[in-house]
C-alpha cells in the first residue's frame, strides 16, 4: 500500500493526486466539493502549470479536490468550463 505525503498550508490539508506533472500548490486555486470526482485537468487545455489535490478544508472538515493554477486565466477557463456530475 502506497503512503501519500500531506502538505498542510494552514487552509488545507492537501494530498498529491499521483497523475500531477506538478506537485506544486500555485497561488490561482479553486476548491471543488467533490471527493470521489474524477478530474481529467489535460481536457481544459490549461496554458500554464497546474496541479490538483484531494483536500480537507481545515476551517469546516469538508473534504473535496483543490485545482492549483500557475496563471490566474486558467483559473478562469476552468471554473468557466468545469460542470460537476
Amino acid at each position: 500500500m502506497a503512503t501519500a505525503q500531506s502538505i498542510d498550508t494552514g487552509e488545507y490539508k492537501l494530498f498529491p493526486s499521483p497523475r500531477n506533472v506538478h506537485r506544486v500548490v500555485f497561488e490561482h486555486q479553486v476548491f471543488l466539493p467533490y471527493p470521489y470526482m474524477l478530474i481529467e485537468m489535460e481536457s481544459y487545455y490549461l496554458k500554464g502549470r497546474y496541479s490538483l489535490f484531494a483536500a480537507c478544508r481545515m476551517a469546516d472538515g469538508k473534504m473535496g479536490q483543490l485545482a492549483t493554477f500557475e496563471q490566474a486565466d486558467d483559473e478562469t477557463k476552468f471554473k468557466s468550463k468545469f460542470v460537476p456530475d
